[in-house]
Formats: C-alpha cells, sequence, structure tokens
C-alpha cells in the first residue's frame, strides 16, 4: 500500500498538468478499447458472477453486458467532450490597496474512492478523476475482484500509450486492511468517497482520518398528494420503482393521501407486471387486497420504512396531509432523492422548500438523479451531505480552489 501511496501522490502532479487534447484524445481512446476489449473484460466479470448469488441485490450491480460496456464508454467519450473545471476564475476583485485577488479552481490532488459491486464506477471514476486534474486510488469490494483488475489494467495500458504514468489510477487489494490503510492515508490521500450501502457509507465516514464525503445510501419515498394526476403518478410510480431497482434512486415507499386510497390498486397495479412485493401499512394492505396479487402482498412491519430494498420490493405508507407526508420523510428518508405528484402548486412549492433532501421531484420519477441524466457526464457518487457537494457530482465537485494574490509592494500596516 505504501508504494500504491506514493505512485499515485507522485502521479497527481503530472495528471494536472496535463492538457485538455490530450485528456480529451485518451479519454476517447479508452472509450474504444472498452468496446475493443470486451470479452477480456465481460469474461472476468462472468468469474465474478459465478461466485454471487443471483438472488443477492447486488448481483445486477455487478453484472456487465455488451449493451453496459457501450454505455460506459458514451459516458466517457461524453466526459472527453466537457470541458475542464480547472483554472477557473470563481471570484475576481481588486482591494482598495490594490492587491488583486482571484479565486480559482484547483484539483484535489488524488482522490480516493471506496466501492462495492459496481464496476462501472472504475471507468467512471479515472475519466472524471483525469479530466479534472487528479489521480485516483480505487478499492473495490472482493465480489468484483476480477472485472476492476482487469479494467485497471485496461486503463493503464491506454495511459503508457499516451505517455502519461500509469500510477494516474491505482486498484488496492480488496481487502479490509488496504480499505484501512486508505482511509488513514493522511498526506497521501486528499479526500475519500465511498460509493456502496449504508454500512459501507457509514464504515468510511466513522473511520477515515482524511476528508470524505457520503454518497450513496437512497432511502427513497415519492408522495402522492390529494390533487395528484392518477395517470402521471401510474408512470412515475412505475418506473422510480421498476428502471433498475439495484440503483440508489429506487423508489423504496410509496407515500399515499388517505382521499386517494381508493385508487392505490390502480396507482400500483403496474408493479405486479415486474412482480414487486409491497409491504403495505394497515390502511394500505385494505385497499389492496383483493386487487393485487395476494402473494405479492405482505403487512409492512417495524423494517419496512426506512429500508433500502434493491430489489423489486416497496413500502407503502397512507397519510391524511402533506405535513405528515414531509414526517415520514425527514423521519425515514436519507436526504438523497424525494419526489412529490401533485397538481397543486401551493403543496409543491411547499414540499420542495421543507423536504431536506439533495434532489427534491414535482411530478417527475426519482431515477433521474444521475450525473449524465444532469448534463454532468459520468458521476463519481451522489453526495448526501449538506457540506460541500451535495447530489449528483460531476467534474466540478472534483475541484477544490485557491486563492491567488498579486501585489506590487503592498505591506500591511
Amino acid at each position: 500500500m505504501k508504494e500504491i501511496l506514493d505512485a499515485t501522490r507522485r502521479a497527481a502532479e503530472a495528471v494536472a498538468m496535463l492538457s485538455d487534447a490530450v485528456c480529451t484524445e485518451l479519454l476517447n481512446d479508452l472509450a474504444d478499447s472498452v468496446v475493443r476489449s470486451q470479452e477480456v473484460i465481460l469474461e472476468a466479470n462472468a468469474r465474478d458472477l459465478s461466485r454471487m448469488d443471483r438472488a443477492n441485490p447486488l448481483y445486477d450491480r455487478l453484472a456487465l453486458n455488451p449493451q453496459r460496456l457501450e454505455g460506459i464508454a458514451a459516458d466517457m467519450r461524453h466526459v472527453a467532450m466537457l470541458s475542464s473545471p480547472q483554472g477557473k476564475v470563481l471570484e475576481e476583485r481588486v482591494l482598495p490597496n490594490g492587491l488583486r485577488l482571484r479565486r480559482v479552481s484547483v484539483p484535489f490532488g488524488v482522490v480516493g474512492v471506496i466501492y462495492e459491486a459496481r464496476p462501472n464506477v472504475t471507468f467512471d471514476v479515472f475519466s472524471l478523476c483525469l479530466r479534472s486534474g487528479n489521480a485516483c486510488i480505487l478499492k473495490g469490494g472482493k465480489d468484483a475482484d476480477e472485472t476492476n483488475n482487469a479494467s485497471v489494467r485496461l486503463i493503464k495500458e491506454v495511459l503508457c500509450k499516451h505517455g502519461v504514468d500509469g500510477n494516474a489510477v491505482n486498484l488496492t487489494p480488496s481487502t479490509h486492511e488496504a480499505a484501512a490503510e486508505l482511509l488513514g492515508a493522511r498526506g497521501y490521500v486528499d479526500i475519500v468517497i465511498p460509493r456502496g450501502g449504508r454500512r459501507l457509507i457509514d464504515f468510511v465516514r466513522d473511520n477515515a482520518k482524511v476528508p470524505c464525503i457520503e454518497t450513496g445510501a437512497g432511502v427513497v419515498n415519492t408522495y402522492f398528494d390529494a390533487s395528484g394526476d392518477l395517470s402521471i403518478g401510474r408512470d412515475i410510480v412505475f418506473n422510480a420503482k421498476t428502471r433498475r431497482v439495484s440503483v440508489c434512486n429506487a423508489l423504496d415507499c410509496l407515500i399515499v393521501h388517505s382521499s386517494r386510497l381508493g385508487e392505490l390498486p390502480l396507482l400500483c397495479g403496474r408493479l405486479a407486471e415486474k412482480q414487486v412485493v409491497i409491504y403495505a401499512d394497515g390502511q394500505a394492505y385494505m385497499a389492496l387486497e383483493g386487487q393485487y396479487p395476494a402473494a405479492l402482498l405482505l403487512h409492512a412491519d417495524a423494517d419496512s420504512f426506512g429500508t433500502e430494498f434493491m430489489d423489486y420490493k416497496m413500502a407503502v405508507r397512507v397519510v391524511d396531509s402533506l405535513d405528515e407526508a414531509i414526517e415520514h420523510i425527514a423521519r425515514y428518508g436519507s436526504g438523497h432523492s424525494e419526489s412529490i405528484i401533485t397538481e397543486d402548486a401551493t403543496c409543491a412549492k411547499a414540499f420542495q422548500k421543507r423536504v431536506d433532501a439533495a434532489c427534491v421531484y414535482v411530478n417527475a420519477p426519482t431515477s433521474f438523479t444521475d450525473g449524465a441524466q444532469f448534463g454532468l457526464g459520468a458521476e463519481i457518487g451522489i453526495s448526501t451531505q449538506k457540506l460541500g457537494p451535495r447530489g449528483p457530482m460531476g467534474l466540478d465537485a472534483l475541484n477544490t480552489y485557491k486563492w491567488l494574490i498579486d501585489g506590487h509592494g503592498q505591506v500591511r500596516p
């Protein structure tokens, strides 16, 4: 680990000096290489998948196929087209004494990322770090070890082909000891970002000696208001829950105003197509009983609310007011993404103002919480904290800033 840390720190200085043209060419070449070398990556991924139970919610996140690799390549090409945030003048002024002050964006240096069975993260993090002038150290989970190693080998080949230090990206062993060393690498790692579930995020936050950004855990709610449009609501609920169940923006709990209880079977009806299991509170259960497949309808318990299912499962809660819905979200949400379905502009405005989350939607599914969907290119994570970056983190989130002061002999009295 000491060698990896040393090598990455040295490479970071060189990465920060790369021109936009070199970064663009390198990322486009890497995108082409991912498609050309997909057989090698998919074989490694198949070996990882063979060790994981298909029923594991992480299986879908771990699985790669030609379409997903094409998507990864497309994200890298998108990042290649974006402007680097380096050197942007964020603020500028001249003081009365003639000193010229500029606040200018600069790379962090070395970005550490600890992630679980998410092989796309390897390419996303590298492309964003390179374009923003950072080197990166990756610590993946053992479930994706072969996929991650094959991916990093490919990245290093392309780096060397373009005359760039291959240590601009390094992969640590997939052990708990490596994670602990990375979290304690003060002086080597400038910031660490966890990409995974609540347990991983809590572990990183509680043990990091270097600055960290909390990302990823998404306990996501959608509130169907008294004035909600049923047609819009059906589509939003279906998309938010079933588009891809293993991602952090997937719907976990549907909150329904009691005045719309009679329409709950219509609101949830399409979910049966995807065999979604519903954990319903007492009122919701009575409304759905006989209208939703019995094998897929269960009584909610204490653990049903506040759970990030990452599966074809969803809780349903009935409330009597907007206030009660917001109280539910405050208690059980994770600060990731929340949505309201309403035709009442006053309710919509109150919801967006009062709900404490990185992304708050009106009449749209939370499935849009994504760096690419927000036009940021690939994302390095979705921050759920309030200090620093919040929501999908693109290139700008990977730069800090420094003050540049130009004088001509001024001294302070």
